[in-house]
């Protein structure tokens, strides 16, 4: 099982199901002809995408960031459209460390469309409840207000069912949200107007997750950013902070859509270090 060690935090990653996107879309204005030499594409333009929480365990707590497409959430239309092969096997996945779903202590959302938090809840005699029930769920102000009241655009992917029975277990922030002395939530705005990434920094090493900013090892790039994205300028702005900073840093970088990577570290001149590739 991959795992990377990080100050006090163990990182590893669960099984959170897939989907399988149009790459134009998930490259915008990028020409396929550069994107996919830099990643895997089929005979239909789709590009296979993991939807795998990262698991952070540091000082008894039982941390994940986003929780997956869920189990049995998307109707087989929405299955076919989204590529859905694969749901959530993230209480198995669990198992293996020797915990329940109740031994989750934080889930951090980088934000709230669909793929991201439709692991939130599941359906249970009629009615959706909780699947971290014990879980304090951090996301921000931002994300959570447009979750619970989107717009035309993003209502195809502000669920309620994600949403609604989770709403007492939130925890909304402005600006940032320190979860530990070591991991830091941020608020970027971009991909949507609420998007985070986390930031785990120890005196001698770092992490970035930029969750949907850069959610291949392909997106390195501040300039490639999705058709997804509802503020792009917002997104590159960011990523060329957050990335060069990074990079500078020699940091690393996790995922929780890459295919093939579960972490890269880039040098400042953005050659591979190090990476820890995915086991299939």
């Amino acid at each position: 099982m991959e795992q990377l060690k990080i100050g006090t935090c163990t990182i590893q990653w669960l099984t959170g199901g897939n989907t399988h996107l149009d790459g134009g879309a998930m490259f915008g204005v990028v020409p396929k002809a550069l994107w996919s030499k830099r990643y895997i594409v089929n005979e239909k333009n789709q590009i296979p995408l993991r939807t795998d929480p990262v698991f952070i365990q540091t000082s008894g707590l039982n941390i994940i960031i986003d929780s997956g497409i869920g189990v049995n959430k998307l109707n087989e239309k929405q299955k076919r459209n989204f590529g859905v092969t694969e749901d959530s096997m993230i209480e198995e996945s669990l198992a293996k460390h020797g915990l329940k779903l109740d031994d989750i202590d934080y889930v951090i959302m980088t934000h709230l469309h669909f793929d991201h938090a439709s692991g939130l809840t599941r359906l249970e005699n009629g009615e959706f409840k909780p699947v971290f029930s014990n879980a304090k769920i951090i996301t921000s102000q931002i994300e959570w207000d447009e979750m619970r009241n989107p717009n035309i655009r993003s209502s195809n992917t502000y669920w309620k069912e994600n949403w609604e029975a989770i709403g007492h277990q939130v925890i909304a922030f402005e600006k940032e949200y320190s979860l530990t002395d070591e991991i830091t939530i941020i608020h970027t705005g971009g991909h949507s107007d609420g998007h985070s990434i986390i930031k785990i920094e120890t005196e001698d090493e770092l992490l970035l997750h930029m969750g949907d900013l850069m959610p291949t090892h392909a997106h390195q790039s501040p300039l490639w950013v999705m058709a997804y994205d509802d503020y792009p300028m917002t997104s590159i702005y960011a990523k060329e902070k957050w990335v060069n900073f990074g990079l500078q840093k020699k940091s690393w970088f996790t995922f929780y859509h890459d295919d093939v990577f579960r972490a890269i570290k880039w040098s400042a001149e953005g050659q591979v270090l190090q990476s820890i590739e995915r086991s299939k």
